[in-house]
């Protein structure tokens, strides 16, 4: 009778060893796909932080091209040309946010260095 007692416990220990491991393994592929969603996140994150430091360099650019065109009686020449800095400002954000042009760096002479 302790055999057949021990053989059941035995028979159970293996079944709940194998069903462990099914949820070890379940849970592995819930991790890397949760890994996955990760880095699509933050790729999503990073394309809505360039595009909007993009679109807000040209938008301010146009705001200030249109103000000075207003006042002092140019148009259209201050909106083209602040317009145009606009872009070239947002390509230049983007270009730092992105790692593929270096910041400037900070001039470390000091008022007696020349």
């Amino acid at each position: 009778m302790a055999d057949d007692r021990d053989e059941g416990l035995e028979q159970r220990r293996a079944q709940l060893g194998a069903e462990l491991a099914n949820k070890r393994s379940e849970m592995r592929e819930g991790e890397r796909e949760e890994v996955r969603a990760e880095v699509s996140r933050k790729g999503y994150a990073q394309a809505m932080k360039l595009s909007s430091e993009f679109i807000a360099a040209i938008i301010v650019g146009a705001v200030l091209g249109y103000v000075f065109d207003r006042f002092l009686g140019t148009a259209p020449w201050g909106m083209i040309i602040l317009l145009l800095l606009g872009f070239c400002a947002g390509v230049l954000n983007v270009l730092r946010s992105a790692g593929k042009v270096a910041t400037p760096l900070l001039d470390d002479r000091g008022p007696d260095k020349k």
